[in-house]
């Protein structure tokens, strides 16, 4: 269920908070659920699995980290042996 699909639901901040569990529910049954304060929208409870579909499947560095191949132990890695060059630092 996509946000451009589903006409959200709005509920006044108070009416939210005393009837959140209702609220949590229709976000996963129903799709997103705006929520209002004074009139104006300020937050959005949408599905977890929308959540995670809208932010997109990223690893945290960790996970980037950990995930890099088995190297194995005998692995050599050419170094060129040139000597540096000369570097004239006008002293």
């Amino acid at each position: 269920m996509s946000v451009n699909q589903v006409e959200a639901t709005k509920w006044q901040l108070q009416e939210a908070k005393q009837r959140f569990s209702e609220v949590v529910r229709r976000a996963h049954d129903e799709g997103p659920q705006i929520v209002t304060r004074h009139g104006q929208d300020v937050a959005v409870i949408i599905d977890m699995e929308e959540y995670r579909q809208l932010k997109g499947d990223e690893p945290d560095f960790k996970e980037f980290l950990l995930s890099a191949p088995d190297w194995p132990d005998d692995l050599e890695i050419p170094r060129c042996k040139d000597l540096p060059r000369e570097v004239d630092l006008g002293w």
